[in-house]
């Protein structure tokens, strides 16, 4: 079928190594079927509460010009916010979501997509709330990951119990941030290059995340394996 296209990504970062980028992609491209490549394409660098998005004010008017679809990969990918995805169904657009191929017309499917922004603005809510309260939970208790770092040289199976008790309790405080990071951004892979954009440690204390290092810090918060 013939339609538009409209991606989001949250970050510069992301936008430059194409993080979250090729899922929406291939959500899209798959939702229009084999041989039929969006129309023309919109990429925008934002948050999704932003209710200031050229690229998306760009699409919806060509949408409405060309008389096409506009098709979007999942509801979060063009609003967080109800009031935002509410103004856009008001302009007339046909909106498409790929990763909802079922959703009927009408004022079924339009009462649908509202319960859908309303989960996706809930999904944001919740994922700042997490967010701080790891972090706040770490700057609590304290800890300084990492390997020694100056000072009298501890034992050195004192100092390694120490570290993997406070690697622990770090995997803990940042468990529910990690898989908010795979659910939102749908995989360990993605959620690994996230965490690595925002700045967050690993529960070692490097920078460097691996979606090994994902899965093993949701393990390790339940007891599992130690984090790399």
């Amino acid at each position: 079928m013939k339609a538009l296209a409209y991606y989001r990504v949250s970050t510069d970062k992301q936008g430059r190594s194409g993080l979250g980028l090729e899922a929406q992609v291939a959500k899209v491209r798959a939702y229009l079927g084999e041989g039929f490549p969006p129309v023309v394409a919109f990429t925008e660098v934002e948050s999704g509460q932003n209710a200031d998005r050229p690229e998306l004010r760009k699409a919806v008017d060509e949408a409405r010009r060309r008389k096409l679809p506009l098709v979007v990969a999942k509801v979060d990918r063009l609003a967080r916010d109800v009031r935002l995805f509410l103004e856009l169904l008001e302009q007339g657009v046909d909106l498409r979501i790929a990763e909802l191929p079922d959703l009927p017309k009408g004022a079924a499917g339009r009462f649908m997509l509202q319960q859908f922004a309303a989960v996706a603005e809930l999904e944001r809510g919740l994922i700042s709330e997490r967010t701080k309260a790891a972090l706040a939970a770490a700057k609590a208790r304290g800890a300084r990951l990492g390997g020694y770092r100056g000072g009298p040289k501890p034992d050195a199976k004192a100092a390694a119990d120490a570290r993997i008790r406070k690697a622990d309790g770090y995997a803990d405080d940042m468990a529910e941030v990690v898989k908010g990071a795979v659910d939102a951004q749908g995989g360990l892979r993605a959620a690994a290059r996230w965490l690595e954009a925002q700045g967050y440690p690993t529960p070692r204390g490097g920078r460097s995340w691996t979606p090994t290092t994902v899965s093993r810090t949701i393990e390790r918060s339940r007891g599992g394996v130690p984090s790399q």
